[in-house]
């Protein structure tokens, strides 16, 4: 049965419309790198006729072949990438037996992580189109993109629509996960039967977009610190709120991105390429933008924020790979390093005394202990 209805809905091409339009030209970065104020206006999508930035404005390096199976992939993707060797090839588990004719499974990887692949003998090195199980490996010619690999692994996490622009609904898989059940089942029961564009887990233990900001400086996973708090200063000054009941139906600002589902259409589509530029205008701590674009943008995005226990029944998480690459620790596409600053060493923390964020911390803090 979900089978076939997910089949129909992908014949159904009126289904995905109307259709988002891109925003084309030539840029030194891969998304133009626009300023604050530029990229904030098009979070109100009034018309048809506006183009919205969304990557590209750079190439995508990557062989003929394999953007030809992109293209060629026109119903669900399953999407992981591996930069800087920082995670294995996770086989999913539990794929029913159609499974395989309307999904594809692409894993971007980088140079380096291509080179272990070749140690461990998972592929051969004179193939020229490389699959390891179910997935399809992609080399990403990473030195033309992003120095910072993390901002790398951001463009087929968010931009997943526009790799594969024929593709209707895909599921993001962040490469520390094995998926535990079938993509299909998935696809139905968290965004179809929902009628939602978008699926992703609650985050396990914070609400509020400052609590993960704080918690990503306290952690040192994203070591610029000066860069986080002009982030979050800039995001209270044009109206970001800590959560409560008068946003719902969305019940939580932080989600655990590693996995997300996605229906192809306006609402999911303008979502991920308004959240990308947010990455590149900042970081990619992802959960950092999340929310302020998601209550920023129009139209609404129908989301399906889903409890931390259906995450943890549909996939596995293990432990990163615990590995140096010259003098740099590994990154994935979830995480990044930077050069440490003078604050960070000194501090590891927010400092957001006297700051636009006052009123935010204010009504956080009190509805935490109300």
């Amino acid at each position: 049965m979900v089978v076939g209805e997910i089949h129909n809905l992908c014949t159904n091409s009126s289904a995905f419309l109307p259709a988002l339009r891109y925003l084309q030209g030539k840029a030194d970065t891969f998304g133009g790198n626009f300023e604050t104020q530029k990229r904030f206006s098009y979070f109100n999508y009034s018309n048809d006729e506006i183009k919205v930035p969304c990557g590209f404005l750079k190439e995508f390096p990557v062989s003929d072949s394999d953007r030809i199976a992109m293209e060629s992939c026109n119903g669900v993707v399953v999407v992981s990438a591996i930069f800087n060797d920082h995670d294995k090839i996770r086989q999913p588990v539990g794929l029913g037996s159609q499974t395989l004719v309307d999904t594809c499974f692409f894993m971007f990887i980088d140079d380096i992580t291509l080179q272990g692949l070749y140690d461990h003998k998972l592929i051969p090195q004179n193939s020229p189109d490389y699959k390891v199980g179910v997935w399809r490996i992609v080399k990403v010619f990473s030195e033309k993109l992003y120095e910072n690999p993390a901002m790398n692994g951001v463009i087929p996490k968010y931009l997943v629509h526009r790799l594969f622009p024929h593709s209707k609904f895909s599921i993001w898989i962040d490469a520390k996960l094995q998926l535990m059940v079938d993509p299909l089942l998935l696809i139905h029961s968290l965004v179809v039967s929902k009628d939602v564009d978008m699926a992703i887990s609650k985050h396990p233990y914070y609400v509020h977009t400052m609590e993960e900001a704080m918690a990503t400086a306290r952690w040192k996973k994203w070591s610029d610190i000066d860069g986080l708090t002009q982030q979050m200063e800039t995001y209270c000054k044009n109206g970001l709120k800590p959560w409560t009941t008068d946003k719902l139906p969305y019940t939580t600002d932080v989600p655990d991105s590693a996995l997300i589902l996605r229906k192809h259409g306006l609402g999911s589509n303008l979502f991920s390429c308004l959240l990308f530029n947010e990455l590149e205008g900042f970081n990619p701590r992802d959960q950092l933008g999340f929310a302020f674009v998601r209550d920023k943008m129009n139209p609404k995005l129908k989301l399906n924020m889903f409890e931390v226990e259906v995450f943890e029944k549909i996939v596995v998480e293990y432990r990163h790979n615990l590995k140096k690459t010259g003098n740099v620790k590994a990154v994935s596409s979830g995480g990044g390093v930077s050069k440490k600053t003078k604050r960070e060493r000194s501090h590891g923390h927010l400092v957001l005394t006297d700051s636009s964020c006052q009123n935010y911390l204010l009504k956080m803090w009190g509805e935490s202990h109300s």
